[in-house]
């Protein structure tokens, strides 16, 4: 037998009763109001809405978050907000990646941006048309024809991420996720450039990726959403793995922070810092020398840097040590089967485009060949 006893959750005017009954019935609750005045219902005060004692506590989590389930679609980010930048593919590591956004923007009171981009039937075309074509088709009929994909192809991308939301929306309502404010947007573009435009656009406080595997990454190795936003972004990158098991910033336990001994490590782990500051972590600083130095670190560096973090850091529990640049890769590389490591940060220098295509970053190397997460820090 079901529970229909009436509960009041909200006195409003009409117009706001209103829009409150709407918001609440189109997520499912039965709303009922009372005391309006039937002859003049926008003159009408003290309107209560009354829904069955049953969805009370999913009506009150919609109720005090109300701006996430009105807030229009594409709207502008509010600039007074950290933005997170979620780019998604639908699938089940862009959950992830989610889960771990939502995380951080509640943790800054931030917003997030969710961004879809797909590559237009035109542009598609364009790539496979033969430089040669003696055919000569009607150029109109081709035209309206390509329009037409490209217009299915924008709702079907459009519909897609709507459901993405709904199915974030539902989570939120369910508890599973925070509730956070986000916003949708549909490009059609290339990923890697629409991500990139966009965060020149918006300027996010960071950018969180889900990623393949690693076995699955090596097949894709040219042409990486992920490594190209990598290389080219002016803003931190974190991403994340399908398989790492790291879901909010409370499951990072021990980091490994990759050092080259000057003032970007300082960087590196100021923006960790802020991006987590209350948390208890251990942070291995790992130096790699590079090829052109004399083997490793001498300890004087060493322990002036250790101190330095210990003095500025006193949450955290660091540890540091000196590798060589092949033993240093091989013992990243590793990282992942030891299961231990939560997170890799990497102070990461821009590279032109043929710097990067015969001399890859580390982050770069490390996105292919180990599921750990890992957050670059432009420098």
């Amino acid at each position: 037998m079901t529970n229909d006893k009436l509960l009041t959750v909200a006195i409003h005017t009409f117009d706001k009763a209103k829009e409150l009954k709407s918001i609440l019935e189109h997520e499912g609750i039965t709303v009922v109001l009372h005391n309006v005045n039937l002859t003049q219902p926008n003159l009408s005060s003290g309107v209560r809405v009354r829904i069955k004692e049953q969805d009370l506590p999913l009506a009150l989590r919609i109720i005090e978050n109300s701006e996430i389930f009105i807030l229009p679609k594409d709207s502008a980010t509010n600039t007074t907000q950290p933005t997170i930048l979620v780019p998604v593919d639908f699938s089940s590591y862009s959950m992830k990646a989610c889960s771990l956004a939502f995380d951080i923007a509640t943790r800054h009171n931030g917003r997030i941006v969710l961004l879809h981009a797909y590559v237009p039937q035109t542009r598609i075309n364009l790539q496979l048309t033969p430089v040669l074509d003696f055919t000569s088709p009607d150029e109109d009929t081709i035209e309206q024809g390509q329009d037409t994909l490209d217009d299915e192809m924008s709702k079907a991308a459009k519909k897609r991420l709507d459901d993405f939301s709904l199915t974030l929306k539902e989570q939120i309502k369910g508890g599973q996720l925070p509730p956070v404010v986000f916003t949708t947007r549909t490009v059609a573009s290339v990923p890697e450039d629409a991500i990139l435009e966009l965060a020149k656009d918006i300027k996010p406080y960071i950018i969180v990726m889900g990623t393949r595997g690693a076995d699955k990454k090596e097949r894709e190795l040219i042409g990486s959403v992920t490594a190209e936003v990598l290389d080219s972004c002016r803003q931190p990158v974190f991403t994340i793995p399908e398989q790492s098991r790291l879901r909010t910033l409370d499951d990072l336990r021990d980091v490994i922070l990759v050092s080259n001994l000057d003032q970007n490590d300082l960087l590196a782990l100021d923006t960790l810092y802020r991006l987590a500051p209350n948390l208890t972590m251990n942070v291995n600083i790992v130096h790699i020398a590079g090829k052109r130095s004399r083997g490793t670190a001498n300890q004087l560096e060493l322990d002036m840097m250790l101190e330095y973090c210990r003095t500025h850091y006193p949450l955290c529990n660091f540890t540091i040590c000196s590798l060589d640049t092949d033993h240093g890769i091989d013992y990243l590389k590793s990282l992942d089967n030891d299961g231990k490591t939560s997170l890799i940060v990497i102070p990461n220098k821009r590279k032109n485009i043929l710097a990067r295509l015969f001399n890859p970053s580390l982050a770069h190397k490390l996105l292919f060949h180990a599921d750990v997460p890992l957050m670059a820090i432009p420098v």
